[in-house]
C-alpha cells in the first residue's frame, strides 16, 4: 500500500469487484466519453469479479499493475500501469479515473503521482506514458500536476466509446521523479 495526503492505493483485489461495480455504475456516463465502448455485461458483479481476478494473475506476472484508489478507506476510482514491456523499453501504459463524485478532489493526481512512484521504485520501470482526449482537459491536467510532459499528437490512436480518437500522449521517464 501506498499512501499520500488524500488518498492511497493498493493491489486491487476480489474484494473491490462489489465496490467497483457500484462505482462504475454510478459515474457512467461521466466516464463514458473516455473509455471504450463496452456492453451491458461489463456492468455485472462477475464481471468485475473477473477483471480483479485477472488483474491479480497480471500483477503476479509482472505484466499490468492495477490499484484501487482509497479515500478515506472508501473506494474512490482505479489506477492502473497496463501492458508492461521490459527488455530495453522497460514502459508502462497508465490509466486512471475516479468517480464523478470524487472529481476535482486531487484525488486522481496523487493517485497518478503514488502509481508512477511505484513504477520507477518497485517495478523497476524506466518511463510511464498515457494518452488522453483531446477534449478531457480534467485529465491532461492530472497528468501535467504529476510531471509528465506532453510528446505529441496521436492521429486516431484507441477506439473510445465507438469512435477512433486522436490522443495528446504525456509520458514521464525516472530520471524526472
Amino acid at each position: 500500500m501506498l499512501r499520500g495526503r488524500l488518498v492511497e492505493i493498493r493491489p486491487l483485489v476480489e474484494a473491490d469487484a462489489e465496490a467497483l461495480l457500484a462505482l462504475r455504475v454510478r459515474s457512467r456516463s461521466y466516464l463514458e466519453p473516455w473509455e471504450p465502448s463496452r456492453d451491458d455485461s461489463w456492468l455485472t458483479a462477475g464481471a468485475q469479479l473477473e477483471d480483479a481476478r485477472r488483474s491479480a494473475e497480471l500483477w503476479e506476472q509482472g505484466r499490468a499493475y492495477h490499484f484501487a484508489i482509497l479515500a478515506g478507506g472508501a473506494l474512490v476510482g482505479r489506477v492502473a500501469l497496463n501492458e508492461v514491456v521490459r527488455g530495453v523499453f522497460q514502459n508502462a501504459y497508465l490509466g486512471y479515473f475516479v468517480d464523478e463524485a470524487a472529481a476535482g478532489r486531487g484525488y486522481a493526481t496523487e493517485a497518478v503521482r503514488l502509481a508512477v512512484r511505484f513504477a520507477f521504485e518497485r517495478a523497476g520501470l524506466h518511463r510511464v506514458q498515457a494518452a488522453v482526449v483531446p477534449r478531457n482537459a480534467a485529465s491532461a491536467r492530472v497528468l501535467e500536476k504529476a510531471g509528465f510532459h506532453e510528446e505529441g499528437l496521436a492521429r486516431r490512436y484507441l477506439l473510445i466509446n465507438g469512435a477512433w480518437e486522436d490522443h495528446r500522449i504525456f509520458a514521464i521517464t525516472a530520471e524526472e521523479l
